[in-house]
């Protein structure tokens, strides 16, 4: 299968969910800008756009951080508000304010006729310093519930409680039960 990501960081984390399935996963760097809505708009925009240029199945997904004392704010806009505040940014704009957070994840697959598109959450909070190397993007500064350290300080437990991990998870298995009779 292909997986659309420019993403690095994304592809690692994905083939090795993939890998639990024995699914063979392939990246496709393929940057398709991004319309603006939910993440569940963008992903299957996003696979349709990708599905027309290679004419094959493809996988992708969206992710984004939302804060709630900032009203789900970078939510969609998560790459964008990462590549100009970073995540000092984030947490200078979190003075003073709660800092619960969740990232979510929306896990898309499109064969040109059906989009199979899976949502999960990863509840935390943003803390006050990046702490981590392990990860990408939020991931340095955003600390699951019932853990002690960031997903940047400690990449195989992300890949146990991740949305990532929990949206392709369920994607996967309803392709297997869908696709594999």
């Amino acid at each position: 299968m292909k997986l659309v990501t420019t993403n690095r960081g994304k592809y690692k984390e994905t083939k090795e969910i993939a890998k639990s399935f024995e699914i063979g996963l392939t990246q496709l760097k393929i940057d398709i800008p991004e319309i603006r809505g939910t993440l569940e708009m963008i992903v299957k925009d996003k696979a349709k756009k990708a599905y027309e240029l290679v004419k094959e199945p493809v996988l992708c997904d969206d992710s984004g951080l939302f804060i709630g004392s900032l009203n789900g704010f970078p939510g969609a806009f998560s790459k964008f508000t990462l590549g100009k505040i970073g995540n000092l940014g984030i947490i200078r704009l979190l003075k003073g304010m709660k800092r619960d957070a969740e990232f979510k994840c929306a896990a898309c697959f499109y064969d040109g006729k059906n989009f199979y598109v899976e949502v999960e959450t990863s509840k935390g909070k943003i803390i006050l310093e990046e702490k981590g190397n392990q990860g990408f993007g939020f991931d340095p500064i955003f600390i699951p519930e019932g853990h002690d350290k960031t997903f940047g300080e400690d990449f195989k437990y992300k890949m146990t409680v991740s949305h990532r991990k929990k949206a392709f998870k369920k994607l996967f298995e309803t392709l297997r039960e869908n696709f594999v009779k």
